[in-house]
C-alpha cells in the first residue's frame, strides 16, 4: 500500500510541473512583451524633446506649482515608454523641479513649513501605496485615471476664487485634515507619476485657506521628499529610466524660477484660469489616447 501511494504522489508531481513551467513561461512573455513596448528614442531628436518638456515644465512648476507630470508623462509616453516607465521616471524628474521651486518661492516668503510637513507625512505613506499600485494596475486602467483626475482639477480650479492674502490656520482638525489629505494625494501622486502639485495647489486654497502663492509654494516643499521616497521604490522594481529624468529634471530646474515670477506678476485669477486651460488641453490630448487604446 505505501508503495502504491508513493507512485501516485509522483505522478502527481509530473502533472503539476508542466503548468507551473507554463505559469513561469507566461509571465516571462509578460514581461518581454513590456519590455520590447518600452523603447525610449534617446537620439538627438528625442533628447532635444527631453530638454525641451523640461524647459516648459519648469516654467509651469514655477507659475502653478506642480511637478509637471502631467506634462512629462505623456511626452515620454510618445517617445516610446509605456505609461507605468512613464509615470515612475516621471516622479525622478521632479525632484530638481521642485527643489528649485521651492528655493524660489522661499525667497518671497511664500512657504508655510509646517503645513508642508504635515502634508508630506500624508504623502509619504499615500506614495508607497500608489507607486505598489501602478506596478499592478493595467495600462487602460491607468490612462483613465488620469483623465479622470484632470477633469475633477479642472473643475476644481474654475470653481475656486483664490486670494493672495489669505493664510492656513492651524488647529488640531485642521492639522489632522493635512495629513489626511496628504495620504490621498499622495495615493494619487504614485499612481499618476505627478509630485501631487495638480492635487496639493486647489486643495490647500480651497479646503485650508492658503493663498494662491503660498498654496504653490507649499506644494513644492511638500512634494520633493515624496518624490523622492517613491522614486526609490519605482527603482526598486525596475519602472524608471534615470537618463530621461535626469535631462528632463535638470532643464526645468533651471527655467522655474521664471516660472515663480510670472506667477507673482499675475493676478491669482488669472493664474487659475491659465491653469485650467493648460490642463484642458492635456485632458482633451488623454482622452483621446484613452479611447484609442
Amino acid at each position: 500500500m505505501s508503495r502504491l501511494k508513493a507512485v501516485k504522489e509522483n505522478n502527481a508531481k509530473r502533472r503539476t510541473r508542466p503548468a507551473a513551467s507554463d505559469a513561469g513561461a507566461s509571465k516571462d512573455a509578460g514581461e518581454n512583451r513590456e519590455n520590447q513596448e518600452n523603447r525610449l528614442d534617446e537620439s538627438a531628436r528625442g533628447l532635444c524633446v527631453m530638454a525641451g518638456v523640461g524647459v516648459v515644465v519648469g516654467i509651469l512648476a514655477g507659475m502653478f506649482g506642480i511637478g509637471g507630470g502631467t506634462i512629462i508623462v505623456p511626452a515620454l509616453v510618445w517617445l516610446g515608454l509605456t505609461q507605468r516607465h512613464a509615470a515612475a521616471t516621471s516622479l525622478m524628474a521632479i525632484v530638481p523641479t521642485s527643489i528649485s521651486g521651492v528655493v524660489s518661492y522661499a525667497a518671497g516668503g511664500n512657504v508655510s513649513w509646517l503645513a508642508a510637513v504635515l502634508v508630506f507625512c500624508g504623502l509619504f505613506c499615500g506614495g508607497q501605496v500608489g507607486s505598489w499600485l501602478l506596478s499592478k494596475l493595467p495600462e487602460r486602467v491607468l490612462r483613465w485615471i488620469f483623465v479622470f483626475f484632470l477633469a475633477f482639477v479642472i473643475i476644481n480650479e474654475l470653481a475656486s476664487n483664490p486670494s493672495r492674502d489669505s493664510q492656513i490656520t492651524f488647529d488640531v482638525p485642521g492639522m489632522v485634515g493635512l495629513v489626511a489629505f496628504g495620504v490621498g494625494a499622495g495615493v494619487l501622486a504614485g499612481l499618476l507619476g505627478i509630485g501631487g502639485g495638480a492635487i496639493c495647489v486647489p486643495a490647500l486654497s480651497i479646503l485650508f485657506g492658503a493663498s494662491d502663492l503660498i498654496a504653490r509654494g507649499t506644494s513644492l516643499l511638500a512634494m520633493f521628499p515624496n518624490a523622492i521616497t517613491t522614486s526609490v521604490a519605482n527603482a526598486r522594481r525596475g519602472m524608471v529610466h534615470a537618463k530621461a529624468a535626469l535631462v528632463i529634471g535638470v532643464t526645468a530646474a533651471v527655467t522655474t524660477p521664471a516660472g515663480t515670477w510670472i506667477a507673482g506678476a499675475i493676478t491669482p485669477r488669472a493664474g487659475a484660469v491659465l491653469f485650467s486651460a493648460y490642463l484642458t488641453i492635456l485632458l482633451v490630448r488623454s482622452l483621446w489616447v484613452a479611447l484609442k487604446a
